[in-house]
């Protein structure tokens, strides 16, 4: 009889878990309701620190201040209205929090002017506010961008118009026109006594570094050439300027198809004669290039005078120092990793910064938070876990170091710890909401896999566990799961282990979250191009328009997914945005047997459209190989393979992306149209790239999970 009974008995265990599994899952509105900080900085003196927080859409100052750092909110703004804070700083003595308020910072293009993501008649404005740091009202200062507060504490210079202003920090006049100089001005610098203020003069085709002292006094340049420079950086008595140097334009017509070098050297330059002489130069290799992650070249100006910057020169971008003569620079960083995040000590003996290392295996695909003196090859790890840290810097005390921490499950926070190896301490768990549904989250696996030219690729797995049999989809029909790849957009990025630094990942590591919760397997695939495994990974031959070699990561992701026992190869989908968009487009252009679906947003789908028009002039000099490069560039596009694109697509795209044109969805729903495919489109009107708009971005994966529930979540008896 115990025989008999037990069936019976584990049958009733498993249909009372049905329900407790459905119960288990939560809306996208609840996994993206957490607070999201950015642009933590502080002051120069004492441990005051303050960072923006996005609350579902309403963007605010945060303040803290030690030795408690309990969080305070500085301002109230109130509306889901797509006005972001960026470029916030505390003035040195910390009694003054300047930010700007408007305008879309990650765009390629139009980023100085305003958004108006609710469609209103009067749009708003890009404004530079000040708001003391005890509290009080903010007060606008001006129309404008890119502020920075002179170590005197008593005025703000700022660019508008591509011209310099200026304004006090009291607010005692108004603001007003400090210089003008040809061309546009930008990357402004106060010398450490306030006195004079570096800036760069674009003048396109070649750029100088001019010094301002006052408005009667000629500004002086800083050894003009027929080159761009850039990055100023200001010796610690003020008497000299460190910048970089790259050619100008021109030259005669190359190869398009052909990657050459671009290198790049460090100058320093006598602020009172204006003469400068090189102090060092990269190697003239590709790896020696000028470095594209996080910062660039991270220059700075170090104590014991020190020059500090990042070169990708050995195949990882590393620091590097040398002294401000010249001479052989030291490696400050060895090892298979790369740094970003970089910011210097108020003192100027140590470098912090974020890195993909730590003493476990799993940590290529973290951000941990790691310190190195500026004259020696002694750096450490000072948090390693399973956690993820980034964006350090050390507070004014030069005992105390604020970062943001998150982990798989927790979002990030801001935190704080001692300047050595420790525990963070968290700031604001109780800005978490309710809702926010932290425990029922997974912990992504890392997997790894090799494209067919060998390349090994990595990704994050998402998989919620026990769904085979008991999903509310698929309980009563096939044990196999449904399943996405996820594309990340940049080329130049990296998801990670757990929650992404940047608020577009940060959404999109929510979604696969959520996916994963309503029974998609999801694989997120960091394909070549990306940053974190090393320059030939990030510099791959033939990659991009060029050729889209790293397509066959994406595809190969999907091959080893399709020969996980628990997946159901014909029901594949594949979504991503941006460069995402592109490669989703491709996928479902070249392998609609692989891909049964696609959500494409804001992607590329002509190369030759925007980015690589460059057609031949009536110059007598012509590209050598502009004929072949354009088919090369063509066939790179997702538009060249439309006619074997069957698989049905979401398409969703804002009409004011200032990263890839609108232009390029417009032109492929047309092509799709007249192949027959199934299209589904969804346009977000007056928002951008980066969805400013909470509501947008709600709507955007709302529509996407939708989207592939209807194509792929189909009972099967």
């Amino acid at each position: 009889m115990k025989r008999r009974l037990q069936p019976i008995f584990i049958l009733c265990i498993l249909l009372i878990q049905v329900p407790l599994l459905r119960a288990q899952t939560f809306s996208l509105e609840a996994v993206r309701s957490y607070p999201f900080p950015s642009d933590l900085t502080r002051s120069a003196q004492g441990e005051r620190i303050a960072w923006a927080v996005n609350e579902q859409g309403k963007r605010n100052v945060y303040v803290a201040e030690g030795p408690e750092f309990a969080p305070r909110k500085l301002t109230n703004y109130t509306q889901d209205d797509g006005q972001e804070i960026s470029s916030l700083s505390i003035s040195d003595d910390g009694r003054w929090v300047v930010y700007v308020r408007g305008g879309e910072h990650g765009a390629n293009f139009d980023d100085e002017l305003p958004v108006n993501a609710l469609s209103l008649p009067t749009p708003p404005k890009v404004q530079i506010w000040r708001v003391p740091f005890a509290g009080g009202d903010p007060a606008a200062v001006a129309e404008g961008d890119e502020p920075i507060i002179s170590p005197d504490n008593k005025r703000i210079a700022f660019v508008k118009g591509g011209q310099t202003w200026s304004a006090p920090l009291d607010g005692t006049s108004p603001a007003k026109i400090l210089f003008t100089a040809r061309g546009t001005s930008g990357s402004l610098q106060w010398s450490p006594d306030g006195a004079k203020l570096a800036f760069v003069s674009n003048r396109k085709d070649h750029a100088f570094v001019g010094v301002f002292t006052n408005e009667t006094t000629p500004i002086s340049w800083m050894a003009p050439s027929f080159t761009r420079d850039a990055s100023p950086r200001w010796s610690p008595d003020g008497r000299q300027l460190s910048f970089i140097r790259t050619a100008g334009r021109g030259n005669e017509p190359d190869s398009l198809l052909t990657r050459r070098p671009r290198p790049w050297s460090i100058w320093i330059a006598d602020v009172a004669t204006g003469v400068a002489h090189q102090r060092w130069q990269s190697p003239k290799t590709l790896a020696g290039s000028l470095p594209s992650t996080q910062g660039g070249t991270n220059l700075h100006w170090a104590a014991k005078d020190r020059i500090v910057f990042v070169s990708y020169q050995d195949g990882w971008p590393h620091l590097y120092s040398m002294a401000a003569l010249g001479g052989m620079p030291l490696l400050l960083t060895p090892g298979p990793f790369m740094v970003e995040h970089v910011s210097l000590s108020p003192d100027r003996q140590w470098l912090v910064f974020s890195a993909n290392t730590g003493p476990d295996k799993l940590d290529i695909d973290r951000r941990h938070v790691a310190r190195v003196p500026v004259d020696k090859a002694t750096m450490d790890v000072l948090t390693p876990g399973a956690g993820l840290e980034w964006t350090p810097v050390v507070l004014g005390d030069n005992k105390t170091i604020a970062l943001l921490s998150a982990t798989a499950q927790r979002p990030p926070l801001p935190a704080v710890m001692p300047f050595g190896i420790g525990t963070p301490r968290l700031i604001g768990e109780n800005l978490i909401p309710a809702d926010y549904p932290q425990n029922q989250l997974v912990t992504p696996r890392q997997v790894t896999f090799k494209a067919p030219d060998g390349m090994m690729v990595h990704g994050q797995l998402f998989e919620k566990p026990g769904r085979a049999a008991f999903g509310r989809v698929e309980f009563g029909g096939s044990a196999k799961k449904p399943s996405l790849i996820y594309v990340h957009g940049g080329p130049p990025r990296q998801m990670m282990l757990g929650w992404h630094y940047s608020d577009y990942y940060a959404n999109a590591y929510a979604m696969n979250q959520w996916l994963a919760s309503e029974g998609f397997v999801v694989l997120s695939i960091n394909y070549r191009l990306g940053i974190g495994y090393g320059f030939d990974f990030q510099n791959p031959a033939n990659g991009g328009a060029m050729g889209a070699s790293e397509y066959q990561d994406v595809k190969a992701g999907a091959v080893w997914l399709a020969q996980q026992p628990q997946i159901d190869a014909n029901r594949i989908g594949i979504f991503g945005g941006s460069y995402g968009g592109y490669l989703t487009a491709l996928a479902l252009a070249r392998d609609s047997k692989l891909f049964a679906a696609g959500v494409d947003t804001h992607g590329v789908h002509d190369w030759n459209r925007d980015e690589y028009d460059t057609q031949q002039t009536g110059r007598f000099e012509k590209v050598p190989d502009f004929a072949k490069a354009m088919r090369v560039v063509y066939e790179s596009s997702p538009i060249s393979s439309v006619k074997t694109w069957t698989s049905p697509v979401l398409l969703i795209h804002g009409d004011d992306d200032r990263n890839v044109r609108f232009s390029q969805t417009t032109d492929l729903v047309q092509r799709l149209d007249k192949q027959g495919v199934l299209i589904e489109t969804l346009v977000i009107v007056d928002d951008t790239h980066h969805w400013m708009r909470h509501a947008n971005a709600l709507r955007a994966g709302n529509a996407t999970a939708d989207f592939f529930k209807r194509k792929l979540m189909k009972s099967k008896p």
